[in-house]
């Protein structure tokens, strides 16, 4: 099952509710809801921390879990996700989310250097944030739909599955029963016949011998 596969890999909860970040929400990441796993909680969690990686702002996860919370789904997974944006991703996907806004926009990408600082936000993002802010809505957006959607199908095909190979297993125990009856059947009728057919000799001896 899905579940199985998500739970080999994701962290410890006490971990995460222990962690200074998640105790801004006090008792609300206590909710049976964010931590439990299905077909919509997983595709959620998967839209929402695919989303939040593509912004371009300090404490991805707080906001990650804000919205976990509010749409009541996987805290996390939408956590974790947010680890997509990391020291050696950062500067490649955001660049990528600049190109992408400057394209749609007709304007002519400048120069790169992108840090996740606040310093960073103060001095370069005003000279490119039309672009920037615009490609990171566009990819996290998209990648969060395509997420969302991924995760929802391989959580079907799983359940289809297991369904299907659970329904072969009755299937066969059912055939084997039926089997077991007909070779009882059989047995008993066979039984019967040779009982019948030793009476007709029986009988056949006590005419001659009459």
């Amino acid at each position: 099952m899905p579940r199985k596969i998500f739970k080999k890999y994701l962290p410890d909860h006490k971990k995460i509710k222990e962690s200074r970040y998640m105790k801004v929400f006090g008792n609300l990441i206590h909710d049976p809801g964010l931590w439990h796993l299905n077909r919509y909680s997983a595709s959620g969690a998967f839209a929402v921390g695919l989303f939040c990686g593509f912004l371009p702002i300090p404490f991805q996860m707080v906001i990650a879990a804000a919205l976990a919370i509010y749409f009541r789904v996987n805290l996390p997974i939408s956590v974790v996700l947010c680890w997509i944006t990391n020291p050696v991703t950062m500067v490649p996907m955001f660049y990528f989310a600049y190109k992408v806004g400057a394209w749609i926009l007709g304007v002519p990408p400048n120069e790169f250097n992108f840090e996740l600082s606040f310093e960073w936000l103060q001095s370069e993002l005003i000279h490119i944030w039309k672009p920037f802010l615009l490609g990171c809505l566009i990819c996290g957006g998209t990648l969060s739909l395509i997420g969302y959607h991924t995760i929802s199908l391989f959580w079907r095909y799983h359940v289809v599955r297991a369904w299907r190979a659970r329904q072969a297993r009755w299937k066969d125990r059912l055939l084997h029963t039926l089997h077991l009856d007909q070779l009882g059947k059989k047995d008993d009728e066979d039984d019967e016949s040779e009982s019948k057919a030793e009476d007709y000799r029986e009988k056949s001896n006590d005419h001659r011998n009459d």
